[in-house]
């Protein structure tokens, strides 16, 4: 096993450069199923747990996967052969269903075992299917776990989402880019990613319009041709380099991102008192002296994303006065705060609601990775800690942060990845 040892209490200085966005790649590497030729995908985080699974999910139902380079992935979709995804590789990340609404739209059948990843409340897929049938497929259940659509053929239909789902946005989008006549998504998702992955569709060949706005229209082509495409780049891995900065007292000059997409974050960061200087694909966080309480309440996008909630509030943990931290996205999104007040923090959650006290300092103690983003903290707050910490079920993070020991050592930080044998596990640390 694996875990992380983080001596603390050193600003960060310097530079780091943010790899492609996950969200964009989980969507963009099933879509290019569709095409039915071959898609050179570029700015791709080859080296995260969540897409060499995508990758491996296409070898296994018959698509050539070729690595170019570490970020720059060849996919050959014209020889797949199999319209099933097996439980095996499903259980280790959640957006596997985004092949129901690919191989759907490819086949007109899909076989999916019900998706795995981090665990942050019930992850219904009631809206997807919604959308699936409307579109015209047959969709069954079989035992709670695989998720079987059927379609002789796809048609174009108004789809009103009951809530913002970018899962459900997504995979509507890819069932529905081959089907007859026009479909429009009303209530869709926002986010980034979703633009990113509206915009490969359409260099495919595809007419994908209003990505980012809550209506996207798409009308159906008969078929898909293979392309170039370069993702965008992570917006929560450049939050998480962003607010580590501030948390640490640093100085740190954040590469290879889009300003725009990070303007939430930044706003709340200003608000704690740091420094943010926007550049064209660059910003720059700094914070000298002890940060200022706000108050967050995760959003849909352009809101505060959930994704960046934990790592928010270990700045929070250390601010000056009290802040309130609302959750709306995700029910068991907290789990976090007990590994954060084993370091010293002072917070209390109630239901979907956080308090968060701020303290002089947190101190160094084992603790861990409850989900991806709770990694993310944990590792901020080590940084920004007295003494030592050690991070277990680093696995977690290794789901969706690139070369992560690296980038932070790059930028001042003491941490290292240690092995050690199950025996040795913290008890301290279940």
């Amino acid at each position: 096993m694996e875990k992380f040892v983080i001596n603390g209490g050193k600003p960060l200085h310097g530079e780091v450069t943010i790899s492609g966005a996950k969200n964009a790649a989980l969507a963009i590497i099933p879509a290019a199923i569709l095409s039915e030729d071959i898609c050179i995908i570029e700015n791709l985080p080859t080296s995260i747990s969540d897409v060499n699974y995508m990758m491996k999910t296409l070898r296994q139902i018959g698509a050539g996967v070729r690595l170019i380079n570490n970020s720059t992935v060849e996919i050959d979709a014209r020889h797949i052969n199999s319209y099933i995804i097996s439980h095996e590789i499903t259980k280790h990340l959640r957006a596997s269903y985004y092949f129901i609404g690919a191989l759907l739209g490819r086949f007109g059948k899909a076989k999916v075992a019900m998706p795995g990843g981090c665990y942050l409340g019930p992850r219904p897929i009631d809206q997807h299917i919604k959308g699936f049938e409307l579109l015209g497929a047959n969709i069954s259940i079989e035992d709670n776990a695989i998720v079987e659509a059927t379609s002789e053929k796809l048609t174009g239909s108004p789809i009103y989402l009951d809530m913002v789902s970018v899962g459900a946005t997504v995979n509507i989008m890819l069932a529905a880019v081959k089907a007859s006549g026009l479909t429009v998504i009303e209530n869709a998702a926002k986010e980034p990613h979703i633009v990113d992955l509206a915009n490969f569709l359409n260099s495919m060949g595809a007419d994908v319009r209003g990505a980012g706005t809550d209506v996207i229209k798409i009308r159906g082509v008969p078929q898909l041709h293979g392309c170039t495409y370069s993702i965008i780049p992570d917006q929560i891995e450049a939050g998480t380099y962003m607010v580590a900065a501030a948390a640490s007292y640093g100085d740190v000059l954040v590469k290879n991102v889009i300003p725009k997409h990070l303007e939430s974050i930044s706003n709340k960061l200003i608000e704690c008192g740091a420094i943010v200087e926007e550049y064209d694909d660059a910003v720059r966080v700094m914070l000298s002296r002890k940060p200022a309480r706000c108050n967050i309440k995760t959003m849909p996008h352009p809101g505060f994303p959930t994704d960046m909630q934990p790592q928010m509030a270990v700045l929070l943990a250390i601010a000056e006065g009290t802040s309130i931290i609302t959750e709306s996205i995700w029910s068991n999104r907290f789990r976090y705060t007990e590994q954060l007040n084993r370091m010293g923090a002072s917070i209390s959650v109630d239901g979907q609601l956080a308090v968060v006290q701020g303290v002089e300092t947190l101190k160094g103690a084992p603790v861990r990775a409850d989900d991806l983003r709770a990694g993310a903290a944990m590792i901020i707050a080590g940084i920004a800690a007295k003494g030592t910490t050690e991070i277990e079920d680093i696995v977690h993070i290794d789901r969706g942060y690139e070369y992560v020991v690296e980038k932070f050592s790059a930028i001042g930080a003491d941490i290292r990845r240690v092995y050690y044998p199950d025996s040795d596990a913290l008890d301290t640390v279940g």
